[in-house]
């Protein structure tokens, strides 16, 4: 069987009869072009079935009209509803997303940004760092990062995670809890996400409440490390009244854990989780959350990362209000 041959702008040109720089311009929309010769350019293009360049059209005009996102897994249901809106508010910018999941890999995370430069994306969101801060400034393109402040000069796009943890804490205070777990994501990674912690621990201590404070491993999206992280939580400290999960799939495994050992919910043991994603219910159950904004987070981070790369400057700081939505769990 005889391999098909790629069609090539030359290919194209010969077909209309101009030179490749009128079909060049015809593709790029540059320069007066007649309404006869675009029609005859079109219906060539259908004939031979011609597929663009699109990395030799970048270089050409020094503008693919791609953005990298990076995040550490799609699967996790925050990430994948960010990823859902950033896709969605670049295309209405007239940007692709090229997808990468870091899994929180330094060295996978170094390869993707190798990749992502390659491909001459014009800008990058991370949702993922494990790399240091110099490896940051070798990049060189336009960067905006989520729930991370890396440095001063690289903006920034987070929910109030400090009122987050504050507004969860003081609820279970109100419902009288008297022994509060909180279950952190890992404290070591340089999140924003750590002034959940900080509230906590604030609140409790202010209050004179009884607590205990279990983090997740690096890698905290593995369901099986924090199903066993719950259940030895309930093991050594039976005696529990109160859990302040920092994600909705950590409070998912309370729950779970709570149905297991004969615990009611909320009648023996109160739940708070966080993000608010479209998940939040379970077992009969509508989960008590802190809700971050992930579609305006998503849009943000779009907006911002335009307004660098069309040279202008977007904040450095941007953080998004929360919002507490009581459920059946508290």
């Amino acid at each position: 069987m005889r391999k098909k041959m790629t069609v090539t702008i030359k290919d194209l040109a010969e077909k209309v009869g101009v030179t490749v720089t009128t079909i060049s311009r015809v593709l790029n929309n540059r320069g007066y072009i007649s309404d006869d010769l675009r029609k005859r350019v079109q219906e060539s293009i259908k004939e031979l079935n011609y597929q663009p360049n699109e990395l030799a059209r970048s270089l050409s005009r020094k503008k693919s009209n791609i953005i990298g996102l990076i995040i550490p897994d799609v699967s996790h249901p925050f990430f994948s509803e960010l990823t859902k809106h950033i896709e969605y508010y670049a295309y209405e910018q007239g940007y692709k997303i090229l997808l990468c999941n870091s899994l929180l890999n330094k060295d996978k995370e170094r390869e993707y940004i190798d990749l992502l430069k390659a491909s001459q994306v014009d800008g990058i969101i991370m949702g993922s760092q494990t790399i240091s801060v110099e490896d940051f400034e070798l990049i060189n393109l336009p960067i905006i990062t989520i729930d991370r402040k890396i440095s001063d000069e690289i903006p920034y796009i987070c929910s109030d995670n400090y009122d987050g943890g504050k507004k969860a804490t003081e609820l279970l205070i109100e419902k009288k809890c008297k022994k509060i777990a909180h279950i952190s994501g890992n404290l070591q990674l340089n999140l924003l996400a750590k002034q959940r912690h900080e509230a906590f621990v604030d609140q409790v201590v202010r209050n004179g409440i009884e607590y205990v404070v279990v983090e997740t491993d690096i890698n905290g999206f593995d369901l099986k490390d924090c199903e066993n992280l719950v259940h030895k939580l309930f093991l050594e400290h039976p005696d529990l009244d109160g859990v302040f999960a920092s994600s909705d799939i950590i409070a998912m495994q309370v729950i779970n854990e709570c149905n297991q050992l004969g615990y009611l919910i909320p009648e023996q043991i109160k739940v708070v989780g966080y993000d608010g994603i479209a998940q939040g219910y379970i077992r009969n159950y509508m989960i008590t959350t802190i809700e971050q904004p992930i579609r305006e987070m998503g849009q943000r981070a779009v907006e911002n990362l335009v307004q660098q790369i069309l040279d202008t400057n977007p904040p450095l700081e941007t953080i998004l209000p929360v919002k507490l939505l009581e459920r059946e769990t508290t």
